[in-house]
């Protein structure tokens, strides 16, 4: 057999950031599940592991965000590992290691003792030597206290895609070339089969929605995907048995909005739910109520649980700043048990007051417009960071970080030289994370960065060479002036410029 092991290795993986990764996010899901998040008192000082780390984009993100922790992540391809380390270096990022290594086998003593890990898109995609590893890893790494965030294909809802994903493959391996091309020409076979009424193609909503979506992904999305010899989708109960080996205990889920139950199921699924105590079983009952194909974990090595007096304080000193503009807020929002609309008298006031710049929770529930409306500050930052239209801020005094600004830099330099894939977030010093983006964000916030928020976009326009006139530069500058116009205070409020 080869190095790979059955996994894919020939063509380099999609680049991404994920919010639930995030330290300060996984707090947060900590505190919503009643649980202290003890790793995560000083957001100065902290050890952050991550398995699986692919390109490097998030890892370095969050390096390049908080200056004071030490990053370590930890990929299986040598491709991957070479492009984030020279990401790192040409961005002057030193508070970061990649390491290349096969989990199975990678030695926990030559790592030190972490307090956050996480494994995105690596548990269902892997052999039991390398879910072996992971167990053994955690178990002597992470510090009592310490959290892992783990996101896998969750059973019962990936129950229909099993022989979707086994004839994408199976097709593959008859394909001649490299595994973006065998899944590029797997991906024509499926669609001709559905297309010919193949009654297992039409059999499940989610097999019907990627039917769909899968011939538009890019097909080396597809290869790590679908073409892996060890993918197995998972139950929860199965999950949370296996890294009981490492004394990790489930808490909560990374998906903010799942923690309140009243939205995502109905009061007859609460009913028959709160029949029972246990935890594993409540959340298989959940599993079998909702259409959520990918679950993202919280554990902790050692759960203390935490006073709703505490747990409301903790929250209440949160700061929290606007992902979107007041005039693209959105008050609607579709859950499974739903259609829910945030009340407008209660939420209005405290988005306006957002729109002017972060404030703390508590402060937003002292506004004398919210006053005596609610005082649960658990809803509130549930719905705005949820909703993913706030996000949490680490160091709300803080400006644009020497660190965070060369990555914003350095990447934005990398899509014009080398038309290299976007970030998918750019870096904060104050966020103390990553704010999520698209390439052409990350070129405005570099372009803001050397001429100021306010310098005309035509400015913009030469210096990517753009011709004097014409449909193309003329199109450039409309985008390119909404994209200001629409992001320009979010980006202010976040510390990126």
């Amino acid at each position: 057999m080869s190095w790979n092991g059955g996994y894919v290795t020939d063509v380099a993986y999609t680049t991404g950031y994920y919010a639930p990764q995030t330290p300060g996010h996984i707090a947060l899901a900590c505190l919503m599940g009643n649980v202290l998040p003890g790793f995560a008192r000083d957001p100065d000082r902290l050890t952050y592991l991550e398995l699986g780390c692919g390109r490097g984009r998030g890892a370095l993100c969050l390096a390049a965000s908080n200056p004071g922790w030490r990053v370590i992540a930890v990929d299986f391809m040598p491709a991957h590992i070479a492009e984030a380390r020279e990401l790192a270096a040409d961005a002057g990022i030193g508070n970061i290691e990649f390491i290349e290594a096969d989990i199975a086998t990678l030695d926990p003593d030559t790592l030190p003792e972490v307090d956050v890990a996480s494994a995105h898109g690596l548990w269902s995609w892997v052999s039991d030597e390398v879910r072996a590893g992971i167990v053994r890893l955690l178990g002597r790494r992470l510090r009592p206290g310490g959290a892992l965030h783990l996101s896998y294909n969750a059973l019962p809802a990936w129950q229909g895609v099993l022989g979707l994903q086994r004839l994408i493959r199976t097709a593959g391996e008859r394909i001649d070339g490299r595994s973006d091309r065998k899944a590029e020409g797997a991906m024509q076979l499926v669609q001709a089969l559905g297309e010919a009424g193949a009654f297992h193609l039409d059999q499940s909503d989610l097999v019907r929605v990627l039917k769909k979506d899968l011939p538009g992904m890019p097909p080396e999305y597809l290869a790590h995907e679908y073409m892996n010899a060890d993918w197995r989708p998972c139950f929860h109960a199965d999950v949370a048995a296996a890294l009981g080996d490492a004394k990790l205990d489930y808490v909560a889920s990374g998906e903010i909005l799942e923690n309140f139950p009243e939205l995502m199921l109905s009061a007859e699924q609460r009913a028959v739910i709160g029949r029972t105590e246990d935890a594993g079983l409540r959340e298989l009952m959940k599993d079998m109520c909702l259409p959520r194909s990918l679950r993202h974990d919280i554990f902790i090595r050692g759960p203390r649980g935490i006073s709703g007096k505490a747990r409301n304080a903790a929250l209440a000193g949160l700061w929290l700043t606007l992902t979107r503009r007041v005039e693209d807020f959105s008050y609607a929002v579709n859950m499974p048990a739903g259609k829910a609309e945030l009340d407008r008298g209660f939420y209005e006031p405290v988005v306006a007051a957002l729109a002017e710049g972060p404030r703390r929770v508590g402060d937003l529930l002292a506004l004398p417009a919210v006053v005596g409306k609610r005082d649960n500050p658990a809803e509130l930052v549930g719905m705005l960071v949820g909703t993913g239209q706030a996000v949490t801020l680490a160091r709300p005094e803080a400006g644009i970080g020497d660190e965070a600004a060369r990555l914003n830099s350095r990447v934005a330099a990398r899509i014009l030289q080398n038309g290299d894939p976007p970030h998918g977030a750019l870096a904060s010093l104050r966020l103390g994370s990553g704010l999520r983006c698209g390439g052409n964000d990350t070129l405005a916030t570099a372009m803001i960065g050397r001429f100021g928020l306010d310098a005309p976009v035509e400015r913009w326009a030469e210096v990517l060479g753009l011709p004097a006139e014409g449909e193309e530069r003329d199109r450039f500058l409309r985008e390119a002036e909404e994209t200001r116009q629409r992001r320009g205070s979010v980006w202010r409020h976040a510390g990126i410029i």
